[in-house]
């Protein structure tokens, strides 16, 4: 059985430093998430490795001809409409937004933040999968150690949680990418593809700009920049001897049958 790869990045407005209390300036968090874009697609391009870009509509709107472009190539889901503000009325408004621009269906959605939203909001909403759950714990954050680990379908909506391995439920996201070293998270990302056969994994394009300038914590601004696509590179490159790599929406067909 070929193991499936399920690449992410949260297309959204850099507004994390305003979580720690400094205001950035709206451009600004356009033009870090943009550039961090820039990176990332130059690698995908190179490796001929496809991913699934969540973005929200504020962003889409702010670099439309960008979105339509990439959309040629790689699949659009939602992240909302606003990245800083959820409001129930949003998650259709998100969608009907990117397939405005993008003048293709958009099946999926994952909440900024991974916040918690009833599933059944997103099915009256129109979408067909969801992505908006790390089965682990996370200090500060949430508590979904119990909850399902991998894929399931039920109310009509396919959930793909973030991976996180076997029985320790080590996360496999961004932060963890960033914290240990990249013999560790190959490990991590062996044993979960071996056990699941699958693995969902996701990123932020703002990381891969240069953001120690920032009033933000060691643990966000570490390997950001050159060495965060560095890192990323060398993991995909990786990747690639593992298995294939497909956008969620492919994955979602194999869960719901």
């Amino acid at each position: 059985m070929t193991s499936l790869i399920l690449l992410s990045f949260d297309l959204e407005e850099f507004d994390i430093p305003e979580e720690y209390g400094e205001k950035v300036e709206e451009r600004v968090q356009f033009e870090v998430s943009y550039k961090g874009f820039k990176e990332i697609i130059q690698i995908l391009t190179r490796l001929n490795i496809k991913a699934t870009f969540f973005v929200t509509a504020r962003f889409a709107i702010y670099y439309k001809a960008l979105i339509q472009e990439i959309s040629q190539k790689h699949e659009i889901a939602s992240h909302g409409f606003d990245h800083c503000n959820f409001r129930l009325e949003d998650l259709k408004k998100s969608r009907q937004t990117l397939e405005e621009i993008t003048s293709q269906k958009v099946l999926g959605f994952r909440m900024p933040r991974l916040k918690k939203v009833d599933d059944i909001e997103i099915v009256k909403a129109g979408y067909k999968y969801n992505s908006s759950m790390n089965p682990t714990y996370i200090p500060g954050r949430y508590n979904n150690f119990l909850k399902t680990r991998t894929a399931y379908y039920s109310n009509n909506l396919v959930n793909i949680p973030v991976s996180v391995t076997p029985l320790l439920r080590f996360p496999l996201f961004w932060l963890s990418f960033k914290n240990f070293p990249l013999s560790f998270i190959k490990l991590a990302s062996q044993l979960t593809l071996k056990n699941d056969h699958y693995i969902s994994l996701y990123f932020h394009p703002w990381e891969f700009t240069d953001i120690t300038q920032f009033n933000l914590p060691n643990y966000i601004t570490k390997y950001s920049g050159k060495e965060m696509v560095g890192r990323l590179e060398k993991y995909l490159i990786w990747l690639q001897t593992q298995g294939e790599f497909v956008y969620f929406s492919e994955f979602y067909e194999t869960v719901r049958r």
